[in-house]
């Protein structure tokens, strides 16, 4: 059992609801951060209890935001813990809360799970969390419940659109002009799927390299192996432009 799991079952402050296996997900990607001086925020404030418990994990130096809905919420603050007042699917107010607050290390969130939310609050607040932060949206289960917007395959639920994450960090591969580097590709290290749960590990990425080292075996040596790659790679980058010169479908061969 890890510290965040053992102030959750000795909790008698205010009140956490959290799914039991999300505590070894958090402590995975969060103990590195413990005792440093980090912004961490957390989206959906509901009793300010797990506001506490971060409170208690990361230490003194760590400054909480919470952001919460409800108005009762702010009376919840109290030393090193501030609360914003208003909804996450609200761009103009998310924007606002970025220019009050230092850079994020860790952001999680844990509002009000409709896709519109998580979705919003993404495209609004990853790009203020620093470049070795982490990102984690979790009660991702409701990508799969109809009531929350969700359902399996369903086009606009946040597990599918996560799922784009996976090629952009993959991109620097992409041989097709339907995939593109941008800045997930250059911005995030790790993408991370747990039950409910999603964590983006950002990390300044540059174009992998690939080398060889060590004495050659036998004939059939990397180098030529790598050599052979890379003309099957260049011919079927010319057969894909001669495809798309007459509007055909592109070959995935490789």
């Amino acid at each position: 059992m890890n510290d965040l799991e053992k102030y959750f079952r000795e909790n008698k402050d205010r009140l956490i609801y959290k799914w039991n296996h999300y505590f070894d997900v958090y402590d995975r990607h969060f103990s590195a951060y413990r005792g440093k001086e980090i912004t961490v925020v957390e989206i959906g404030v509901f009793q300010g209890g797990s506001l506490q418990m971060w409170k208690k994990y990361f230490g003194p130096k760590a400054k909480i935001y919470g952001i919460d809905i409800n108005p009762a919420c702010k009376d919840l603050e109290e030393e090193n813990i501030k609360i914003f007042i208003g909804s996450q699917s609200d761009r103009e107010f998310l924007r606002e809360v970025k220019k009050q607050i230092p850079k994020i290390d860790i952001l999680i969130d844990d509002g009000g799970h409709t896709m519109k939310q998580q979705i919003v609050s993404f495209e609004e607040l990853f790009d203020h969390v620093k470049e070795d932060g982490v990102y984690l949206c979790e009660d991702l289960h409701t990508s799969y419940w109809l009531g929350y917007g969700g359902g399996h395959k369903r086009r606009r639920t946040f597990i599918e659109y996560s799922k784009d994450f996976v090629d952009d960090i993959n991109a620097w591969h992409s041989e097709q002009s339907s995939l593109k580097v941008n800045e997930i590709t250059k911005s995030v290290r790790s993408v991370h799927y747990y039950t409910s749960v999603v964590v983006m590990e950002k990390g300044r990425m540059e174009k992998p390299v690939e080398s060889a080292t060590g004495k050659q075996s036998y004939e059939s040596t990397p180098v030529k192996q790598a050599a052979l790659r890379r003309f099957l790679a260049w011919s079927n980058r010319q057969l894909n432009k001669t495809l798309r010169f007459f509007r055909l479908p592109e070959s995935i061969a490789k």
